[in-house]
């Protein structure tokens, strides 16, 4: 998991342009000041690109937090 969440610190770090991010299980979209509907597209898509994965749309919508998105990932590892 921590390499999980060494490669989502990069990949957010480069969608938002803040290099002072740092994510954690528990970071929401409340947690970063540009992470709006469109960011999240963007997000999500960079997400795929890094890891080779694909979210299914009921797990797109269904994410409460980053901890969740590393579970699918990992699972899928």
């Amino acid at each position: 998991m921590e390499e999980i969440y060494s490669r989502l610190n990069d990949v957010f770090r480069d969608v938002f342009d803040d290099d002072s991010i740092t994510v954690n299980e528990s970071t929401t979209a409340n947690d970063i000041e540009d992470w709006d509907s469109l960011n999240h597209i963007t997000l999500i898509d960079a997400v795929e690109s890094e890891f080779g994965v694909r979210f299914t749309m009921g797990e797109v919508s269904g994410m409460k937090n980053v901890g969740e998105m590393a579970e699918i990932i990992a699972a899928r590892k």
